[in-house]
């Protein structure tokens, strides 16, 4: 039996205006630049007025938050998912408004309250934020009930802006998403050798940190948006809504690349990612 040729043809248009719109979404203005245009104040600038303590309390925050993400995406893995649950069957097109919404709410809290709320808060908004990037991947075709697509679903809070100084700008999401590949497969390849009961292996602890090192640094800027004073929850609502629609356009731009490759191969996708030009972006 001949074995099934792989798909080497170009892109046709339908799939090269997704992987263009896909494009545009991964090297879309940087966090900072929204967030900056948000609050009307450069981001540095803000995060230098933070007392030295944050970035300690905001590593630990996201750790912890990340912690809790793993041990419900362990949880939900290989199981069907009731209608309500963090896994459910997906509608045809991701609920993104739905969940900005439900930030936003959480945004009134931290706004109000500063640093102070972050140990409950930030969690609350991670899952929330982590369920939104599973719709989307079930949007484009992922099965989100295995560990692998679990843990790219995780991997997409930890996708940062690709640097357009750079001399590879144009590979920076392949060049990020491949640093960060390598810690998925050893995560997954830990899982599918000593099964969930790993979830406290050392393996999937530096997945963790992994991603955790890229995501606090996301997580310090949102809180110096928020440090703005006599704000406070209108400005906590808006700042947790651009950060969720940053981290869903990653995922709709990071999905909808494996969903091409799955078709086309990983090097067809890639030579005609480069060739797309991006105006305004990172």
């Amino acid at each position: 039996m001949e074995p099934t040729p792989i798909i080497t043809s170009p892109l046709n248009a339908e799939d090269f205006a997704a992987l263009t719109r896909a494009k545009e979404e991964l090297e879309s203005p940087s966090l900072t630049m929204k967030l900056a245009s948000v609050v009307g104040a450069p981001i540095e600038k803000l995060m230098g007025r933070l007392p030295s303590s944050a970035q300690d309390k905001v590593d630990e925050a996201t750790q912890l938050a990340l912690k809790k993400c793993l041990r419900v995406a362990l949880r939900t893995i290989g199981k069907s998912a009731p209608s309500d649950s963090l896994l459910a069957p997906p509608p045809d097109k991701p609920s993104n408004l739905m969940h900005k919404l439900a930030v936003s709410a959480t945004g009134v809290a931290s706004g109000a309250f500063g640093m102070f709320s972050l140990p409950v808060e930030l969690p609350v908004t991670t899952t929330l934020m982590f369920r939104s990037i599973c719709d989307i991947a079930r949007s484009e075709g992922e099965d989100v009930h295995r560990v692998e697509t679990q843990l790219q679903c995780m991997m997409v809070l930890g996708m940062g802006s690709a640097n357009k100084s750079d001399d590879n700008a144009d590979l920076g999401y392949f060049i990020v998403r491949g640093a960060l590949a390598q810690s998925v497969s050893r995560a997954t390849s830990e899982i599918a050798t000593k099964g969930l009961s790993s979830h406290g292996s050392t393996v999937l602890l530096k997945f963790v940190q992994t991603i955790a090192s890229c995501f606090s640094v996301q997580v310090s800027e949102q809180v110096a948006a928020k440090s703005i004073p006599a704000i406070g929850a209108l400005l906590g609502a808006m700042v947790n809504t651009v950060f969720m629609d940053h981290f869903q356009q990653m995922a709709h731009g990071h999905f909808t690349v494996r969903r091409l490759e799955r078709r086309y191969g990983t090097a067809v996708v890639e030579r005609a990612y480069q060739t797309i030009e991006v105006i305004g972006g990172r």
